[in-house]
């Protein structure tokens, strides 16, 4: 997956969605300076190609992530949709099924 991309797309509604669950922009954004596990989501991209995450934050929590690249101004940009933390059987299971991420 091409993710050369030329920064984020964030506004009130999107930042809202990832803050209600605790997940500040830096640390979604920060997620892509890392390894990261990314999935098409196919049941949610009806309109868009919707992409899943899975990753860790600076301080080690693991964050399931939804986005789209969309395209602003003409370059590449990734909009977050929705983050979260993920609860401890989900970073058992992602660990056990990707240990080199």
């Amino acid at each position: 997956m091409n993710l050369s991309v030329a920064g984020f797309d964030w506004d009130a509604g999107n930042r809202a969605k990832c803050e209600k669950h605790g997940v500040s922009v830096a640390e979604v954004e920060g997620l892509f300076r890392r390894p990261l596990l990314i999935i098409p989501d196919a049941s949610h991209s009806q309109s868009e190609e919707r992409l899943r995450a899975i990753g860790k934050t600076a301080g080690g929590r693991s964050v399931f992530l939804i986005f789209t690249i969309r395209v602003r101004a003409g370059k590449r940009v990734i909009r977050p949709v929705s983050a979260r933390y993920m609860h401890r059987k989900e970073v058992r299971h992602y660990e056990k099924e990707n240990p080199d991420v």
